[in-house]
């Protein structure tokens, strides 16, 4: 498995990642990164521990036929931080968003915490949505279902003397994507950090685990539903019983792939996403 923030593909070397947009979305700060461009826009939620720039690779191969849209969620990166993260306020936020924008029923991509989202939003506003791409998260996310739900980093160090020094802390702990945190990484005061409080990320963690099975099967929207061959938080059987109950979904599993798939496998991520957008597009409406 291959967990590097950008792939080896020289077209991707040199990927720039757009200046940050500040919104204010019901009296709360949100960064957001938008790629740009004429594209039909997709929008894209990450996980936990993420940022928007996580989609920086999908976002170059997508373009110019899709523009993405990528929000920095609730209590991560340059959104702001503390307050209420539990589930319901992540889905929230990005109802806010998806009428903020106001580009009509939306292609939704979530990672991880932020299918959940995604699934969960389609649930309760399915006139905002018009197709779902979930990318390896099932419909249960608690104890009863993953052996490891929560990745505790109560104690972790909150500032290093250096980018290495933090990157080898990252590695020392046995971080499965080192690329995918280092993202937060920036300098503040002399110090290297990460643009997450702690405390936030331990509050997201329990707060966004559940039983959400009612939710996955509440929606039609059409569904791709990505499973990484090597991972260990969504099992190939409830991605498969996700499939069967609800219909609409379709199931492709990229092998060697760990839970980070976009980055594990850009361009079969990418090549997958573009290939369901185009048949959603294609169909009647």
């Amino acid at each position: 498995m291959r967990c590097s923030f950008l792939p080896s593909s020289p077209a991707l070397e040199e990927i720039t990642v757009p200046t940050p947009a500040f919104l204010d979305l019901r009296g709360r700060g949100f960064g957001l990164l938008d790629f740009g461009g004429d594209g039909v826009p997709l929008v894209a939620l990450h996980g936990t521990f993420g940022r928007a720039s996580t989609f920086s690779a999908l976002a170059s191969y997508l373009a110019p036929e899709f523009r993405t849209i990528a929000l920095d969620q609730r209590g991560h990166g340059l959104s702001d931080h503390g307050g209420d993260l539990g589930s319901d306020a992540f889905v929230d936020d990005a109802v806010a968003l998806l009428e903020h924008l106001d580009q009509g029923p939306a292609l939704l991509l979530g990672h991880s915490m932020g299918g959940v989202v995604a699934y969960r939003l389609a649930a309760r506003r399915p006139d905002l949505v018009r197709a779902l791409v979930i990318e390896d998260v099932g419909s249960v996310t608690d104890a009863s279902e993953l052996e490891h739900p929560v990745f505790d980093v109560t104690e972790w160090p909150r500032s290093f003397p250096d980018r290495n020094a933090l990157a080898d802390f990252l590695a020392g702990q046995g971080v499965p994507a080192l690329g995918y945190f280092m993202d937060s990484a920036h300098e503040s005061g002399g110090r290297w950090r990460l643009r997450f409080d702690h405390e936030d990320m331990m509050a997201v963690q329990y707060g966004n685990a559940g039983d959400f099975r009612a939710d996955w099967a509440a929606s039609a929207h059409p569904a791709l539903l990505l499973r990484g061959g090597n991972s260990t938080l969504l099992s190939r059987e409830r991605a498969e019983e996700m499939v069967r109950a609800r219909p609409g979904t379709r199931l492709r599993e990229l092998a060697g792939c760990g839970h980070w798939v976009h980055l594990d496998d850009p361009r079969g991520h990418a090549e997958q996403v573009r290939a369901f957008l185009r048949e959603v597009l294609s169909a009647p409406v």
